[in-house]
């Protein structure tokens, strides 16, 4: 039998003020709040009705978890700690099968994207999306066999995210598509000229 691919989105609850807080002292807590709150709604509406993964909706703060959220979604808490640890515990306690993990700041998330992923890990224990910035939109493991220590020393929200990572494996994973996680003007501004055009 088949395992069955998880999709984690990371999302936090869209409270003004809440949200793309980096963002928001740069273009405003009202503008960043709305671009959190549309991209949210883009990545979840496109990526929670593909019969390809399970749809799970990790959320900060726990107390988010009630909603409301799409009904296509199995909702659960990133409970405590940084970045890493929130994820390391979320590939340690899903079901059996791949699991692929995005953040919900990445408006230019498809479908293919994803499918791209789990195709690689097919051949590959990992694999990335890299982000623009030097961080990652996408991190998947096919956590078999597990891959120990993965986010330590890490150092988020920087350029060094990505390497930081990439040096914590013993064997080469898979790169795809390079995107935008939009965290300061700069992307942003990029976001809204795609939008338009």
């Amino acid at each position: 039998m088949a395992l069955v691919n998880h999709l984690v989105v990371f999302a936090r609850q869209p409270r003004l003020g809440a949200v793309k807080t980096r963002l928001g002292s740069e273009i405003g807590i009202v503008p960043a709040g709305i671009f959190y709150r549309r991209a949210l709604g883009l990545v979840l509406g496109r990526l929670g009705r593909d019969s390809r993964w399970r749809p799970w909706l990790a959320v900060t703060p726990d107390r988010g978890v009630d909603g409301p959220w799409p009904l296509q979604w199995t909702v659960f808490p990133q409970g405590p700690g940084g970045l890493g640890r929130r994820m390391a515990r979320a590939l340690a306690t899903l079901p059996p099968g791949p699991v692929a993990i995005v953040g919900a700041d990445v408006p230019d998330i498809r479908p293919a994207h994803v499918a791209r992923a789990f195709r690689a890990l097919g051949a590959h224990p990992a694999v990335f999306g890299p982000a623009a910035d030097g961080g990652y939109w996408l991190v998947g493991l096919r956590r078999r066999p597990p891959i120990p220590g993965l986010f330590e020393g890490v150092r988020w929200s920087t350029r060094h995210a990505l390497a930081d990572t990439l040096a914590n494996l013993d064997r080469p994973p898979a790169l795809i598509d390079t995107l935008d996680d939009v965290d300061d003007r700069a992307s942003w501004e990029r976001w809204r000229a795609r939008a338009k055009g």
